[in-house]
């Protein structure tokens, strides 16, 4: 969801900006004066402001010289009043990215100011996105100077330069599968064809053979055209099947048979179509367990186990957790458009102390929390907040029957105390708790 902050002491020009501007993709927070302004601001991280130059506390050219410097990324529309197109112009030059006259005649410029704000911004960040993409590639994002790391990066090289075509990566949830895969692609020969990533988990049963293989013209009631599948899309590339063990068995025949003929049939097809695939596949779980439960095939675990890569979890690299931790707290920081210059001393014993079961994905979480919470600048042991499920600060052990929740009853004691450490901002508890700010009304009635 969009955030705007409107920054003005008229409470008139407060609320006709919340009724002109809130809707389902846009949150309208106010604050009545440069400083109230300034502290919603760090809470929030706001993609656009409406900011008055006249304020009863600080000037607002002022106050937008501390907006662009602790939130670069966030867009600023100067409100001014008639005749002061002067000072408006000033605050273009120093950072604001378009200005509207008070009393505002057309309410349709207004919306379309902001709109065309919010678009920039998004443009914006997704340009940087992409660099930070571009820049990092191949076994460089696999980031760390630890030997289980060291040695990862050197497995990865050998095997991308081969010419295996299948390769199994295990590893933990939330150690990185993922960034392995994409740079066994980076590295390979294929780099300059598709990478395309399929999480078997995520589709349904009756639609992931037609996902991945695609259909003809009639095929089935629905199939109105004929349709590519996943797997012809990254033909001379990489296809990444992610939680495979989560495959449907129906579809473990036809993908035994792409791989050992390197062609495939769409569903309702007559012929076959070759295809040119290197099937990179990721699981946390034991395929060996799965194929004695007879819910995976035992000839398609040995046609995609020829060569195993093990993703080292966090607890068996404790010496690139603070690199790590550091790497995502400029990526945040950066994301939130936020100045964050580290971690205090005992941050970084608060992190180096906790197991990580979640790995670098939990670690990776906890970072942007703390980011966004932050507002003295520096990361204190305060905003590493580890929740009560992944370990933090656990309570005393109960034996006795009271001391049983129901897991509704855990949640919501979860939720009511993130909400707590935001002061009540239902955005930024969404953003924390990974949910949309509807579900979290739905959650806490």
């Amino acid at each position: 969801m969009d955030q705007v902050l409107v920054i003005d002491d008229d409470p008139a020009t407060r609320a006709l900006l919340v009724r002109l501007l809130a809707q389902r993709t846009v949150e309208v927070h106010t604050a009545d004066g440069g400083r109230a302004g300034l502290a919603m601001a760090d809470e929030i991280g706001p993609d656009v402001v409406l900011l008055d130059l006249r304020l009863p506390d600080i000037d607002g050219v002022s106050v937008l010289e501390a907006l662009k410097s602790r939130h670069p990324d966030t867009g600023v529309i100067i409100m001014t009043a008639f005749g002061q197109v002067e000072r408006a112009v000033e605050a273009i030059r120093k950072g604001a990215t378009d200005f509207l006259e008070k009393p505002f005649g057309n309410h349709d410029k207004l919306r379309f100011s902001v709109r065309r704000a919010l678009e920039e911004v998004k443009a914006r960040r997704e340009l940087v996105r992409l660099h930070q993409r571009q820049s990092v590639r191949g076994v460089q994002a696999l980031i760390g100077e630890s030997e289980a790391i060291r040695r990862l990066r050197r497995v990865v090289v050998q095997i991308a330069v081969s010419e295996a075509r299948t390769v199994l990566v295990l590893g933990e949830s939330g150690t990185g599968k993922e960034l392995v895969a994409r740079a066994l692609h980076d590295e390979s020969p294929r780099r300059a064809f598709p990478f395309v990533e399929v999480n078997c988990a995520a589709i349904s049963e009756g639609l992931v053979e037609s996902e991945l293989f695609g259909h003809e013209k009639g095929a089935f009631t629905d199939a109105l055209k004929l349709k590519k599948g996943l797997m012809e899309h990254a033909d001379r590339g990489t296809l990444f099947l992610d939680e495979i063990g989560e495959m449907a068995s129906s579809c473990q025949v036809k993908l035994l048979r792409a791989l050992q003929e390197q062609a495939l049939r769409r569903v309702g097809g007559l012929r076959d179509i070759k295809v040119d695939v290197r099937v990179v596949a990721a699981t946390n779980r034991s395929l060996d367990a799965l194929v004695r439960e007879g819910r995976f095939r035992e000839d398609l675990f040995y046609r995609v186990s020829v060569i195993p890569i093990v993703v080292p979890p966090l607890r068996e690299r404790r010496e690139d957790l603070l690199l790590l931790a550091r790497h995502f707290l400029t990526l945040a920081a950066r994301e939130a458009g936020k100045t964050v210059k580290g971690f205090t001393p005992e941050a970084e014993r608060r992190l180096l102390d906790y197991p990580w079961p979640g790995n670098v994905r939990e670690l990776r979480n906890v970072v942007e929390r703390a980011v966004i919470l932050n507002a003295s600048g520096t990361i204190d042991a305060t905003d590493v907040s580890l929740t009560p499920a992944a370990g933090r600060d656990p309570a005393p052990p109960s034996t006795g029957p009271a001391s049983l929740q129901t897991l509704d009853a855990v949640e919501r004691a979860h939720i009511r105390a993130v909400l707590g450490a935001v002061r009540g901002n239902r955005s930024a508890a969404a953003r924390i708790l990974g949910i949309t700010r509807q579900t979290l009304r739905k959650k806490i009635g």
